[in-house]
Protein backbone atom coordinates (compact mmCIF):
# COMPACT_ATOMS: atom_id res chain seq x y z
CA UNK A 1 0.00 0.00 0.00
CA UNK A 2 1.54 3.31 -1.12
CA UNK A 3 2.19 6.28 1.10
CA UNK A 4 -0.39 9.01 0.58
CA UNK A 5 1.12 12.49 0.28
CA UNK A 6 -1.13 15.37 1.26
CA UNK A 7 -2.16 17.90 -1.41
CA UNK A 8 -0.42 20.69 0.53
CA UNK A 9 2.87 18.74 0.65
CA UNK A 10 2.61 18.13 -3.09
CA UNK A 11 1.95 21.84 -3.59
CA UNK A 12 5.01 22.90 -1.58
CA UNK A 13 7.22 20.45 -3.48
CA UNK A 14 5.96 21.60 -6.88
CA UNK A 15 6.06 25.31 -6.01
CA UNK A 16 9.57 25.14 -4.58
CA UNK A 17 10.91 23.32 -7.64
CA UNK A 18 9.50 25.70 -10.25
CA UNK A 19 10.24 28.82 -8.20
CA UNK A 20 13.83 27.73 -7.64
CA UNK A 21 14.22 27.48 -11.40
CA UNK A 22 12.84 31.00 -11.74
CA UNK A 23 14.69 32.55 -8.79
CA UNK A 24 18.06 30.95 -9.43
CA UNK A 25 18.12 31.57 -13.18
CA UNK A 26 19.64 35.04 -12.95
CA UNK A 27 22.55 33.82 -10.80
CA UNK A 28 23.20 30.86 -13.10
CA UNK A 29 23.14 32.91 -16.30
CA UNK A 30 25.31 35.70 -14.91
CA UNK A 31 27.89 33.19 -13.68
CA UNK A 32 27.81 31.38 -17.03
CA UNK A 33 28.28 34.68 -18.88
CA UNK A 34 31.31 35.50 -16.72
CA UNK A 35 32.75 32.04 -17.34
CA UNK A 36 32.26 32.57 -21.07
CA UNK A 37 34.37 35.73 -20.94
CA UNK A 38 31.56 38.20 -21.60
CA UNK A 39 31.80 41.76 -20.22
CA UNK A 40 30.01 42.65 -16.98
CA UNK A 41 27.48 44.84 -18.78
CA UNK A 42 26.50 41.95 -21.05
CA UNK A 43 26.11 39.69 -18.01
CA UNK A 44 23.86 42.28 -16.41
CA UNK A 45 21.71 42.57 -19.53
CA UNK A 46 21.37 38.80 -19.72
CA UNK A 47 20.19 38.73 -16.11
CA UNK A 48 17.72 41.52 -16.80
CA UNK A 49 16.46 39.57 -19.83
CA UNK A 50 15.01 37.04 -17.39
CA UNK A 51 13.51 39.40 -14.80
CA UNK A 52 12.23 42.33 -16.91
CA UNK A 53 9.65 40.25 -18.85
CA UNK A 54 7.90 39.37 -15.58
CA UNK A 55 6.12 42.71 -15.93
CA UNK A 56 4.42 41.38 -19.08
CA UNK A 57 3.21 38.25 -17.29
CA UNK A 58 -0.27 39.63 -16.54
CA UNK A 59 -0.96 39.94 -20.26
CA UNK A 60 -0.75 36.16 -20.72
CA UNK A 61 -2.31 35.35 -17.34
CA UNK A 62 -5.93 35.42 -18.50
CA UNK A 63 -5.43 31.96 -19.94
CA UNK A 64 -4.94 30.65 -16.40
CA UNK A 65 -8.41 31.83 -15.36
CA UNK A 66 -10.19 30.69 -18.53
CA UNK A 67 -8.52 27.27 -18.79
CA UNK A 68 -10.55 24.13 -18.21
CA UNK A 69 -7.57 22.82 -16.20
CA UNK A 70 -5.24 25.53 -14.90
CA UNK A 71 -2.64 22.95 -13.86
CA UNK A 72 -1.82 22.32 -17.51
CA UNK A 73 -1.24 26.03 -18.12
CA UNK A 74 1.20 26.27 -15.21
CA UNK A 75 2.90 22.98 -16.15
CA UNK A 76 3.33 24.10 -19.76
CA UNK A 77 4.79 27.39 -18.52
CA UNK A 78 7.28 25.49 -16.35
CA UNK A 79 8.34 23.28 -19.28
CA UNK A 80 8.73 26.30 -21.56
CA UNK A 81 10.70 28.18 -18.92
CA UNK A 82 13.03 25.25 -18.30
CA UNK A 83 13.54 24.37 -21.98
CA UNK A 84 14.27 27.97 -22.97
CA UNK A 85 16.61 28.47 -20.00
CA UNK A 86 18.51 25.30 -20.85
CA UNK A 87 18.74 26.22 -24.53
CA UNK A 88 19.98 29.72 -23.68
CA UNK A 89 22.63 28.23 -21.38
CA UNK A 90 23.86 25.81 -24.03
CA UNK A 91 24.01 28.51 -26.71
CA UNK A 92 25.61 31.24 -24.60
CA UNK A 93 29.25 30.06 -24.90
CA UNK A 94 29.01 29.34 -28.64
CA UNK A 95 26.94 32.11 -30.22
CA UNK A 96 26.27 35.85 -30.10
CA UNK A 97 24.80 36.92 -26.75
CA UNK A 98 21.70 38.38 -28.44
CA UNK A 99 20.40 34.90 -29.31
CA UNK A 100 20.36 33.48 -25.74
CA UNK A 101 19.12 36.88 -24.54
CA UNK A 102 16.03 36.56 -26.75
CA UNK A 103 15.42 33.05 -25.45
CA UNK A 104 15.72 34.33 -21.89
CA UNK A 105 13.20 37.11 -22.59
CA UNK A 106 10.63 34.53 -23.69
CA UNK A 107 11.55 32.33 -20.73
CA UNK A 108 11.02 35.26 -18.37
CA UNK A 109 7.49 35.77 -19.71
CA UNK A 110 6.50 32.50 -18.08
CA UNK A 111 8.08 33.40 -14.72
CA UNK A 112 4.93 34.95 -13.21
CA UNK A 113 3.04 31.70 -13.83
CA UNK A 114 5.58 29.97 -11.56
CA UNK A 115 5.21 32.51 -8.76
CA UNK A 116 1.80 34.19 -8.49
CA UNK A 117 0.20 31.75 -10.90
CA UNK A 118 0.82 28.69 -8.79
CA UNK A 119 -0.11 30.61 -5.62
CA UNK A 120 -3.56 31.18 -7.11
CA UNK A 121 -4.11 27.39 -6.92
CA UNK A 122 -3.55 27.29 -3.16
CA UNK A 123 -7.00 28.43 -1.91
CA UNK A 124 -8.67 25.39 -3.47
CA UNK A 125 -6.04 23.06 -1.96
CA UNK A 126 -5.88 24.46 1.57
CA UNK A 127 -9.46 23.84 2.71
CA UNK A 128 -12.38 26.14 3.49
CA UNK A 129 -11.52 27.44 6.98
CA UNK A 130 -9.53 30.62 7.51
CA UNK A 131 -7.14 28.74 9.81
CA UNK A 132 -6.32 26.13 7.16
CA UNK A 133 -5.97 28.84 4.50
CA UNK A 134 -3.59 30.89 6.63
CA UNK A 135 -1.48 27.86 7.55
CA UNK A 136 -1.23 26.89 3.87
CA UNK A 137 -0.19 30.45 3.03
CA UNK A 138 2.58 30.10 5.63
CA UNK A 139 3.89 27.10 3.70
CA UNK A 140 3.66 29.16 0.52
CA UNK A 141 5.81 31.86 2.12
CA UNK A 142 8.30 29.12 3.02
CA UNK A 143 8.34 27.97 -0.61
CA UNK A 144 9.15 31.48 -1.76
CA UNK A 145 11.81 31.78 0.93
CA UNK A 146 13.46 28.47 0.05
CA UNK A 147 13.49 29.15 -3.68
CA UNK A 148 14.45 32.81 -3.40
CA UNK A 149 17.05 32.49 -0.64
CA UNK A 150 18.50 29.01 -0.77
CA UNK A 151 17.96 28.53 -4.51
CA UNK A 152 20.52 31.11 -5.67
CA UNK A 153 22.96 29.96 -2.97
CA UNK A 154 22.72 26.34 -4.15
CA UNK A 155 23.15 27.49 -7.74
CA UNK A 156 26.30 29.40 -6.80
CA UNK A 157 27.63 26.33 -4.94
CA UNK A 158 26.97 24.01 -7.91
CA UNK A 159 28.55 26.55 -10.26
CA UNK A 160 31.65 26.72 -8.06
CA UNK A 161 32.01 22.92 -7.84
CA UNK A 162 30.71 21.56 -11.15
CA UNK A 163 30.57 24.69 -13.30
CA UNK A 164 27.89 27.24 -14.21
CA UNK A 165 26.70 25.22 -17.22
CA UNK A 166 25.83 22.31 -14.95
CA UNK A 167 24.04 24.69 -12.57
CA UNK A 168 22.01 26.15 -15.44
CA UNK A 169 20.99 22.75 -16.77
CA UNK A 170 20.04 21.52 -13.29
CA UNK A 171 17.77 24.56 -12.91
CA UNK A 172 16.20 23.89 -16.28
CA UNK A 173 15.62 20.27 -15.28
CA UNK A 174 14.06 21.39 -11.98
CA UNK A 175 11.50 23.45 -13.88
CA UNK A 176 10.57 20.52 -16.11
CA UNK A 177 10.39 18.13 -13.13
CA UNK A 178 8.28 20.72 -11.34
CA UNK A 179 5.83 20.68 -14.26
CA UNK A 180 5.12 17.02 -13.53
CA UNK A 181 4.63 17.83 -9.85
CA UNK A 182 2.15 20.59 -10.76
CA UNK A 183 0.07 18.09 -12.75
CA UNK A 184 -0.08 15.91 -9.60
CA UNK A 185 -1.90 18.67 -7.70
CA UNK A 186 -5.66 18.46 -7.13
CA UNK A 187 -7.62 19.92 -9.99
CA UNK A 188 -9.34 23.26 -9.35
CA UNK A 189 -12.86 23.71 -10.67
CA UNK A 190 -12.88 26.04 -13.69
CA UNK A 191 -15.02 29.16 -13.80
CA UNK A 192 -18.53 28.45 -15.03
CA UNK A 193 -18.40 31.11 -17.75
CA UNK A 194 -14.94 31.72 -19.30
CA UNK A 195 -16.42 34.68 -21.15
CA UNK A 196 -16.88 36.44 -17.81
CA UNK A 197 -13.13 36.40 -17.13
CA UNK A 198 -11.95 40.00 -17.52
CA UNK A 199 -9.07 41.21 -19.66
CA UNK A 200 -5.76 42.12 -18.00
CA UNK A 201 -6.61 45.83 -18.14
CA UNK A 202 -10.05 45.25 -16.61
CA UNK A 203 -8.50 43.05 -13.92
CA UNK A 204 -6.10 45.84 -12.98
CA UNK A 205 -9.06 48.25 -12.87
CA UNK A 206 -10.91 45.80 -10.63
CA UNK A 207 -7.92 45.69 -8.28
CA UNK A 208 -7.85 49.47 -8.10
CA UNK A 209 -11.61 49.78 -7.46
CA UNK A 210 -11.47 47.25 -4.61
CA UNK A 211 -10.22 48.98 -1.47
CA UNK A 212 -8.54 45.89 0.07
CA UNK A 213 -6.92 44.82 -3.22
CA UNK A 214 -5.79 48.36 -4.00
CA UNK A 215 -4.17 48.68 -0.60
CA UNK A 216 -2.59 45.24 -0.94
CA UNK A 217 -1.11 46.14 -4.33
CA UNK A 218 0.08 49.57 -3.18
CA UNK A 219 1.76 48.27 -0.04
CA UNK A 220 3.29 45.29 -1.87
CA UNK A 221 4.89 47.65 -4.40
CA UNK A 222 6.12 50.10 -1.74
CA UNK A 223 7.56 47.41 0.53
CA UNK A 224 9.25 45.61 -2.38
CA UNK A 225 10.80 48.90 -3.48
CA UNK A 226 11.97 49.57 0.08
CA UNK A 227 13.49 46.24 1.08
CA UNK A 228 15.35 46.08 -2.24
CA UNK A 229 17.66 48.77 -0.83
CA UNK A 230 18.93 46.50 1.93
CA UNK A 231 21.47 44.41 -0.07
CA UNK A 232 22.90 47.65 -1.50
CA UNK A 233 23.13 49.09 2.01
CA UNK A 234 24.81 45.90 3.26
CA UNK A 235 27.51 46.22 0.60
CA UNK A 236 27.99 49.92 1.45
CA UNK A 237 28.42 49.49 5.21
CA UNK A 238 30.29 46.16 5.32
CA UNK A 239 33.79 47.75 5.09
CA UNK A 240 33.01 49.96 8.09
CA UNK A 241 32.03 46.85 10.05
CA UNK A 242 35.43 45.28 9.50
CA UNK A 243 35.37 43.42 6.18
CA UNK A 244 33.64 43.91 2.82
CA UNK A 245 32.82 40.17 2.82
CA UNK A 246 30.45 40.74 5.76
CA UNK A 247 27.89 42.08 3.26
CA UNK A 248 27.15 38.49 2.28
CA UNK A 249 26.51 37.57 5.92
CA UNK A 250 24.10 40.51 6.35
CA UNK A 251 22.15 39.56 3.22
CA UNK A 252 22.12 35.93 4.34
CA UNK A 253 20.78 37.06 7.72
CA UNK A 254 17.88 38.74 5.94
CA UNK A 255 17.20 35.52 4.03
CA UNK A 256 17.34 33.44 7.20
CA UNK A 257 14.89 35.88 8.75
CA UNK A 258 12.47 35.26 5.89
CA UNK A 259 12.67 31.53 6.48
CA UNK A 260 12.32 31.98 10.25
CA UNK A 261 9.25 34.15 9.68
CA UNK A 262 7.61 31.46 7.57
CA UNK A 263 8.42 28.88 10.27
CA UNK A 264 6.75 31.10 12.88
CA UNK A 265 3.68 31.37 10.66
CA UNK A 266 3.40 27.61 10.44
CA UNK A 267 3.13 27.43 14.22
CA UNK A 268 1.09 30.61 14.68
CA UNK A 269 -0.77 31.46 11.47
CA UNK A 270 -1.94 35.05 11.04
CA UNK A 271 -5.38 35.76 12.46
CA UNK A 272 -7.82 38.55 11.79
CA UNK A 273 -8.80 40.75 8.87
CA UNK A 274 -6.26 40.44 6.03
CA UNK A 275 -6.72 44.05 4.94
CA UNK A 276 -5.82 45.45 8.36
CA UNK A 277 -3.04 42.90 8.85
CA UNK A 278 -1.40 43.98 5.59
CA UNK A 279 -1.31 47.64 6.63
CA UNK A 280 -0.15 46.90 10.17
CA UNK A 281 2.61 44.53 9.09
CA UNK A 282 3.77 46.99 6.43
CA UNK A 283 4.35 49.38 9.32
CA UNK A 284 6.33 46.69 11.12
CA UNK A 285 8.54 46.24 8.04
CA UNK A 286 9.09 50.01 7.86
CA UNK A 287 10.17 50.07 11.51
CA UNK A 288 12.48 47.08 10.99
CA UNK A 289 14.13 48.70 7.96
CA UNK A 290 14.64 51.91 9.92
CA UNK A 291 16.22 49.95 12.78
CA UNK A 292 18.86 48.56 10.43
CA UNK A 293 20.45 52.00 10.07
CA UNK A 294 20.34 52.78 13.79
CA UNK A 295 22.23 49.83 15.27
CA UNK A 296 26.02 49.87 15.79
CA UNK A 297 28.40 46.99 15.09
CA UNK A 298 28.21 43.83 13.02
CA UNK A 299 26.34 41.63 15.53
CA UNK A 300 23.59 44.22 16.01
CA UNK A 301 23.37 44.84 12.24
CA UNK A 302 23.08 41.11 11.56
CA UNK A 303 20.28 40.84 14.12
CA UNK A 304 18.50 43.83 12.60
CA UNK A 305 18.73 42.36 9.08
CA UNK A 306 17.33 39.07 10.39
CA UNK A 307 14.43 40.80 12.14
CA UNK A 308 13.68 42.73 8.94
CA UNK A 309 13.52 39.40 7.08
CA UNK A 310 11.08 38.02 9.65
CA UNK A 311 8.90 41.13 9.34
CA UNK A 312 8.86 40.90 5.55
CA UNK A 313 7.81 37.23 5.69
CA UNK A 314 4.87 38.11 7.94
CA UNK A 315 3.88 40.97 5.65
CA UNK A 316 4.10 38.75 2.58
CA UNK A 317 1.82 36.17 4.21
CA UNK A 318 -0.72 38.90 4.88
CA UNK A 319 -0.66 39.97 1.22
CA UNK A 320 -1.22 36.36 0.13
CA UNK A 321 -4.21 36.19 2.47
CA UNK A 322 -5.61 39.43 1.08
CA UNK A 323 -5.23 38.28 -2.52
CA UNK A 324 -6.93 34.96 -1.70
CA UNK A 325 -9.81 36.49 0.23
CA UNK A 326 -10.59 39.57 -1.85
CA UNK A 327 -9.82 38.53 -5.44
CA UNK A 328 -12.92 37.71 -7.53
CA UNK A 329 -13.02 34.02 -8.43
CA UNK A 330 -13.14 34.67 -12.17
CA UNK A 331 -9.90 36.71 -12.04
CA UNK A 332 -8.02 35.15 -9.12
CA UNK A 333 -5.06 33.98 -11.19
CA UNK A 334 -4.71 37.37 -12.85
CA UNK A 335 -4.88 39.20 -9.51
CA UNK A 336 -2.09 37.05 -8.07
CA UNK A 337 0.05 37.54 -11.17
CA UNK A 338 -0.58 41.30 -11.42
CA UNK A 339 0.51 41.85 -7.82
CA UNK A 340 3.50 39.52 -8.20
CA UNK A 341 4.65 41.11 -11.46
CA UNK A 342 4.45 44.65 -10.11
CA UNK A 343 6.25 43.52 -6.95
CA UNK A 344 9.19 42.24 -9.01
CA UNK A 345 9.25 45.45 -11.05
CA UNK A 346 9.22 47.53 -7.87
CA UNK A 347 12.05 45.45 -6.39
CA UNK A 348 14.16 46.00 -9.51
CA UNK A 349 13.44 49.73 -9.38
CA UNK A 350 14.32 49.81 -5.68
CA UNK A 351 17.66 48.13 -6.28
CA UNK A 352 18.51 50.51 -9.14
CA UNK A 353 17.44 53.57 -7.14
CA UNK A 354 19.38 52.58 -4.04
CA UNK A 355 22.45 51.81 -6.12
CA UNK A 356 22.24 55.22 -7.80
CA UNK A 357 21.64 57.22 -4.61
CA UNK A 358 23.85 55.47 -2.08
CA UNK A 359 27.15 57.28 -1.65
CA UNK A 360 28.87 59.21 1.08
CA UNK A 361 25.76 58.88 3.29
CA UNK A 362 24.82 55.19 2.89
CA UNK A 363 21.96 55.33 5.36
CA UNK A 364 20.10 58.13 3.55
CA UNK A 365 18.33 55.99 0.89
CA UNK A 366 17.38 53.40 3.52
CA UNK A 367 15.96 56.09 5.79
CA UNK A 368 13.99 57.48 2.85
CA UNK A 369 12.43 54.12 1.90
CA UNK A 370 11.66 53.35 5.56
CA UNK A 371 9.82 56.66 5.80
CA UNK A 372 8.01 55.97 2.53
CA UNK A 373 6.89 52.56 3.79
CA UNK A 374 5.78 54.00 7.11
CA UNK A 375 3.68 56.70 5.47
CA UNK A 376 2.11 54.21 3.04
CA UNK A 377 1.28 51.83 5.91
CA UNK A 378 -0.27 54.67 7.91
CA UNK A 379 -2.38 55.93 5.02
CA UNK A 380 -3.62 52.44 4.12
CA UNK A 381 -4.28 51.62 7.76
CA UNK A 382 -6.39 54.77 8.24
CA UNK A 383 -8.28 54.11 5.00
CA UNK A 384 -8.95 50.49 6.00
CA UNK A 385 -10.21 51.53 9.44
CA UNK A 386 -12.42 54.29 8.04
CA UNK A 387 -14.00 51.87 5.54
CA UNK A 388 -14.74 49.42 8.36
CA UNK A 389 -16.49 52.12 10.39
CA UNK A 390 -18.85 53.16 7.61
CA UNK A 391 -22.38 51.78 7.88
Amino acid sequence: MGVRISPLARYVFAATLVRSADGGAVVAIVLLAHASGLPDWVSGLLGASITAPHLLGPFIARRLDTAHDGRKVIALSAVAHGALLGAAGLLLPVTWAIIPALLLVVSGLFGPMLTGGISSRLPSIAGPSQKSQRRAQSWDVASYGLSGTLGPAIVAWIAATAGPMVATLILASAAILGAGAVLALPRQAPVSDPGAVPSPARTLATIWRSGPLRRTLSLTVVIAFSVAAMPIYAVAIAPSLGDAALAGALVAGYGVGNLAGSALLMVWPLRGDADKLTAWLAGVVAAAVATVILVPGFAAALTAFTVAGIANALFFAATLAARSEYAPLEARGQVFIWVGALKIAAGSAGTATAGALIGSIPWAPVAAVAALSGVAALVCGIESSSKALRP
